[in-house]
């Protein structure tokens, strides 16, 4: 039997109409830039689309170039609803969005299931928004993909650099790291933090992060050991906060869309 993750975020982050959905996607990538190198990982928000949209269509924009050749996109991202241990993956056979079904890659997430750190924790996905919101980005600027989602909780950076390394492939294979930057701040505390979090991830400096500064602090920092590893680089291609974007700037969320490359 067939089994779906259904959407758990649909007319809430995003809308729910695939019609409406399709133009506030093209709308957020029309107006960011494609030019530039081409990645072999990204980091993107993963807020409601009036807030963080913009943002993580700057990320894939640059994405939209590999339609072509990415087959394969794993996406980790930070538990928000379910505490766990490790990374978790998920039985289904497809995650659902109102742009149609992505058939996971079963073997990928079977070879990965061997590691101690990792284990199946479908409640962990059940009403995970963080890499629900990058589904529909991916289903706008790639072809046919297979999909290895996992959601992170407590666990080191090595852990997760592990687990990546493992997955990383060839040029048919995108990393994807979900997360937003600060939380909660006025509007000049955040953009300092955020710009510190940035040089941080430019420099591939994972022990500069710190959890306050990003919520999927654990997936960027086992990135950057691996990017370490391998000798990329990361470019910054938009930061920004809520207070930019469509909230107040009492209290705002910070973003960052970065490529590796």
């Amino acid at each position: 039997m067939t089994t779906s993750r259904q959407p758990a975020v649909a007319g809430m982050f995003y809308p729910a109409d695939p019609v409406e959905l399709q133009q506030q996607l093209d709308g957020f990538l029309s107006k960011a830039r494609a030019e530039g190198p081409m990645p072999k990982a990204i980091i993107a928000p993963h807020a409601g689309y009036i807030y963080s949209g913009p943002i993580a269509a700057s990320a894939y924009a640059r994405v939209a170039a590999l339609r072509e050749k990415i087959s394969r996109v794993v996406i980790l991202g930070p538990a928000h609803r379910e505490p766990i241990h490790g990374l978790a993956t998920s039985s289904a056979d497809r995650f659902t969005t109102p742009l149609g079904n992505i058939p996971l890659d079963r073997e990928s997430i079977s070879s990965i299931e061997r590691l101690p750190q990792v284990c199946c924790n479908d409640t962990a996905h059940q009403l995970e928004h963080s890499l629900e919101v990058q589904l529909p980005f991916l289903q706008q600027v790639l072809n046919n993909f297979t999909l290895v989602p996992l959601v992170i909780g407590d666990t080191t950076k090595e852990e997760v650099s592990e687990v990546l390394e493992q997955l990383w492939g060839g040029p048919e294979t995108l990393i994807i790291i979900s997360s937003d930057l600060s939380h909660y701040h006025d509007y000049e505390t955040a953009r300092k933090m955020d710009s510190a979090t940035s040089r941080a991830i430019e420099s591939l400096k994972p022990a500069d992060i710190h959890y306050d500064d990003a919520c999927g602090r654990n997936p960027i920092s086992g990135l950057l050991v691996i990017a370490n590893k391998l000798g990329l680089q990361a470019e910054t291609l938009d930061l920004r906060n809520s207070g930019d974007t469509a909230g107040s700037r009492d209290s705002v969320v910070g973003y960052g869309a970065y490529v590796f490359h």
